[in-house]
């Protein structure tokens, strides 16, 4: 490699823990966020969602943050229409507050991030990092980056490392599927139905919290194909790509019902799609049902 090269590659791995560093240096200011912006907007997402204040609230926090970093060259957000650019060589797309619906009865909530080398819209095989934060009971963040996830709990925006290596456990456990049974296509039901009779239910309508479900038991999650909407629910730019790089770092398996989720490109930038993440056998099981 070429010293040319060699500085890039420096330059983008500074930018890549830079934005990770200041995505859990904000983290406090959006759990402030949560207790004092818990209103409705008038408002809606370019997905026609309806936007509380604490959504708003922390796009612009990690916004103008992530902007001020020299490396960053745009942010997108599944709250916003457009991309913001600036100058740089690396591109953020973020969910900023997943889950938000979970804020009036104080469930879980999280924030999901992915850095890219290419400006979304942009296929998955662009990621170079990517990851979640979960406001728990604790504020928990997890990274994957070089093939390695790994585990951090936040205070006061400070890293503490807890897990250098997370992996799917080996022996599924638990399983969170969205969309409801009466919304369950004919294809996608059945191999529901059996999964159910052999895992044990975890979904709590924050993404970031089921997936650190699996991550932390082992099992699925998935958002399917839906008869009212084939499409799916999820959008793939800013969840689906960012999650199945973690579970797959993780050695589990992501699945839109044909293939990889980091092997699709989205066509517009807030693109849905259905979404299957977790254990490898289970994934290829519901691959098996879906595909028919």
């Amino acid at each position: 490699m070429s010293e040319s090269l060699d500085v890039s590659a420096t330059n983008a791995d500074a930018t890549v823990a830079q934005v990770i560093d200041t995505i859990a240096e904000t983290t406090p200011d959006v759990r402030t966020a949560i207790f004092t912006e818990r209103g409705h907007s008038e408002s809606v997402n370019p997905t026609g969602d309806a936007q509380l204040a604490a959504d708003l609230r922390a796009d612009e926090l990690f916004e103008e943050r992530l902007l001020a970093i020299d490396g960053v060259a745009s942010y997108a957000s599944e709250e916003r229409e457009d991309v913001t650019t600036s100058t740089g060589r690396l591109h953020v797309a973020m969910d900023p507050l997943d889950g938000s619906s979970n804020l009036e009865p104080n469930s879980g909530m999280g924030s999901i991030f992915s850095v890219y080398s290419e400006q979304p819209p942009t296929s998955g095989r662009n990621l170079v990092a990517a990851g979640f934060v979960v406001y728990g009971p604790v504020t928990s963040m997890v990274v994957a980056r070089e093939g390695r996830v790994r585990e951090y709990l936040l205070e006061d925006g400070d890293r503490r490392l807890v897990d250098n290596d997370v992996t799917v456990p080996e022996d599924p456990t638990v399983f969170g599927f969205g969309g409801g049974v009466d919304s369950w296509t004919d294809e996608f039901e059945p191999v529901a139905e059996s999964i159910r009779e052999e895992l044990k239910l975890r979904y709590g309508g924050a993404m970031v919290a089921d997936i650190n479900q699996v991550l932390t038991y082992g099992g699925v999650f998935a958002y399917p194909a839906l008869q009212s909407r084939p499409e799916g629910k999820l959008r793939l730019q800013f969840e689906g790509h960012p999650m199945a790089y973690v579970v797959e770092s993780a050695g589990g398996r992501s699945s839109n019902g044909d293939e990889s989720l980091l092997g699709t490109e989205p066509d517009e930038l807030h693109e849905r799609t259905p979404l299957y993440l977790g254990n490898d056998s289970l994934i290829d099981r519901i691959e098996s049902s879906v595909e028919q």
